[in-house]
């Protein structure tokens, strides 16, 4: 073998890597393009849009802080974020805690487990308009069916979406309702990728099915719970649809439910005060992000990697 043949097979190695990155570089460019434009890019623009007033037909002026000054003085931003923060308490935890239950009965080995499965994650794959439509019609105070249900028990049910004292548990039930199917999916990998042999350890130690919960299973599913939860809040901030379906902008308990995004939405869409939209949009961006890295500070202490 001469000295350029050996030359060639050390070198063609490395003429493989760079050709696999380069491939893989160009695989990848679509999704990036995609994410700079429509996603880095929007924002950048949106920021700025923030120190302008925009008009409806693009035209704009420069006028720093005072979208933000405005903000801080506005009571209806108060009252907006007030309410998602109330949403946010009510339906995140609540939403966690029947995943984890719905994800340790579907891992257990019963009759029909997939229909089970498949049954639970439907409403997760649903159009939230449609989902909205047929709430709407449930929790009618005249002649929806849980009220009905709740008449044939003598009890008269509220007008829940038209009621400001039982608007917001409406949504939540709704949230919940939505929110358990993805989650539970989440926390079923995670069980299943806990080896049964803690448990038999632990059962020939007598331990009870309770003791194994606590000890075994939720601190090795905590990092599935950390993902479920930091996804839960950033979903709940941003929740518009149901209030703008269900609820509607003419009821008497729009007040009590409207989201900080419902602010967004109606002064960039319905009195066109793009400029202050925009603002509104970035202080929501930050308040999401601030309550991630809170997250993310405090799961070292709970999560077990």
């Amino acid at each position: 073998m001469d000295e350029s043949t050996i030359i060639t097979k050390r070198k063609l190695p490395k003429k493989r890597i760079k050709s696999e990155h380069l491939w893989a570089y160009l695989l990848i460019l679509p999704t990036v393009l995609g994410l700079a434009i429509f996603y880095v890019g929007a924002f950048i623009q949106n920021l700025f849009y923030s120190f302008t007033d925009l008009g409806s037909f693009g035209s704009w002026s420069f006028i720093g802080l005072d979208n933000y000054k405005r903000i801080f003085s506005d009571p209806e931003v108060g009252k907006t974020l007030s309410n998602t923060f109330e949403y946010v308490l009510l339906s995140v935890p609540l939403t966690i805690f029947v995943s984890i239950v719905l994800a340790v009965l579907l891992n257990s080995k019963i009759k029909g487990i997939g229909f089970y499965r498949t049954l639970y994650f439907l409403p997760a794959v649903t159009m939230p308009a449609a989902v909205a439509m047929v709430w709407k019609w449930l929790f009618n105070g005249n002649f929806g069916l849980i009220n009905v249900m709740l008449g044939k028990i003598g009890i008269d049910g509220p007008a829940w979406i038209a009621d400001p004292n039982f608007a917001m548990i409406a949504l939540v039930i709704v949230a919940v309702w939505m929110g358990v199917g993805f989650n539970m999916i989440i926390l079923l990998a995670g069980l299943q990728g806990i080896p049964r042999s803690y448990y038999e350890a632990a059962s020939i130690d007598g331990a009870s099915p309770i003791h194994q919960f606590f000890k075994i299973t939720l601190p090795l599913l905590s990092p599935s719970i950390f993902f479920v939860m930091i996804m839960s809040l950033i979903k709940a901030f941003q929740i518009f649809d149901i209030i703008f379906l269900m609820i509607g902008k003419t009821s008497l308990a729009i007040e009590e439910t409207k989201s900080i995004v419902y602010l967004f939405y109606k002064y960039a869409f319905e009195w066109h005060d793009k400029g202050y939209a925009a603002a509104i949009s970035i202080v929501i961006f930050f308040i999401i992000m601030l309550v991630t890295i809170v997250q993310l500070k405090l799961q070292k202490k709970w999560v077990n990697y």
